[in-house]
């Protein structure tokens, strides 16, 4: 788990003697956390230097000094839903992230603040996914556009959008395929999607892209975000199964590599276990000053 890191780092800051052993073990255990071999370099570096000087730091002082290091490489993004206007949420990611569950639970979301919700049945390369969709629509009480299994995903997102506009309905969250035989799929897909919600007359301010990654993949998670970006633009991160996240160091690494924040996370089962992300609680539990 998260906190787990937290508290072996914790654990090793405590020790008292500092040599290239200690040093060895450190960036080893930065690189194993997903933090990378440059980043994990440069805190080692850092912390050799504060160690040696000759003012004296505690644990609590390495602990911030990580937490500075890591801070400007990670943000948080928490997008708001206009009033009266027509918002599109793009939600992407592979199958079995977490993708669909990700989009019940943003709908439960700002249904809680009052917005019309519909959904876009647009993973039309698979039934399971269009009919797991519906099963959440019902239990939400909100609006689901879909089509049969094969049909073509932009027709959905063309039918939605024209739906809402008529309906005046405030926010279109959008499943997509998570399964692409290679990139040039995906962005061949994915640019047809973008060209049509551009062209129902939805401007970059109220259209937003998000990645769902599963908050335990590590080094997977990159791999997505860096596909998933240069396909189309993400405008931010939702995590899944935050409460087990194994990995904490894959996100400093997606926001270093590709300036992209973190909008949300998963906690739990229900609908309601979805929350904005918190950088500073972040942060404090991976280096440990949570405990």
């Amino acid at each position: 788990m998260l906190k787990g890191f937290g508290t072996k780092l914790k654990a090793l800051f405590g020790i008292s003697t500092f040599d290239e052993t200690y040093f060895e073990n450190l960036e080893d255990f930065l690189i194993e956390g997903d933090l990378g071999a440059r980043l994990a370099c440069t805190i080692s570096e850092e912390i050799r230097k504060t160690a040696k000087s000759e003012k004296s730091k505690n644990q609590k002082d390495l602990q911030l000094l990580v937490k500075n290091l890591l801070s400007d490489k990670i943000s948080a993004y928490e997008p708001t839903v206009a009033p009266d206007q027509l918002t599109v949420f793009l939600v992407l990611g592979v199958n079995g992230v977490g993708k669909t569950t990700s989009i019940a639970k943003l709908a439960r979301f700002y249904q809680r603040q009052g917005k019309q919700v519909l959904l876009a049945a647009a993973d039309t390369f698979r039934a399971a996914a269009i009919d797991q969709l519906e099963v959440h629509a019902q239990r939400l009480g909100c609006r689901i556009v879909k089509q049969k299994s094969g049909s073509d995903p932009g027709s959905v997102v063309f039918d939605a959008i024209t739906s809402a506009q008529a309906r005046k309905e405030e926010l279109i969250l959008v499943d997509t395929a998570g399964r692409m035989h290679n990139k040039e799929n995906l962005l061949r897909e994915l640019s047809k999607i973008d060209k049509i919600v551009k062209g129902r007359g939805i401007d970059e301010v109220h259209y937003k892209k998000f990645l769902v990654i599963d908050s335990t993949t590590g080094q997977n998670g990159i791999s997505q975000a860096q596909l998933f970006h240069q396909a189309v633009h993400i405008d931010g991160l939702i995590l899944s199964k935050y409460d087990s996240l194994a990995k904490g160091g894959a996100l400093v690494q997606i926001g270093q590599q590709f300036n992209i924040p973190v909008s949300f996370v998963g906690t739990g089962e229900t609908y309601d276990d979805i929350h904005p992300f918190k950088k500073e609680e972040f942060l404090n539990t991976l280096v440990g000053l949570s405990d």
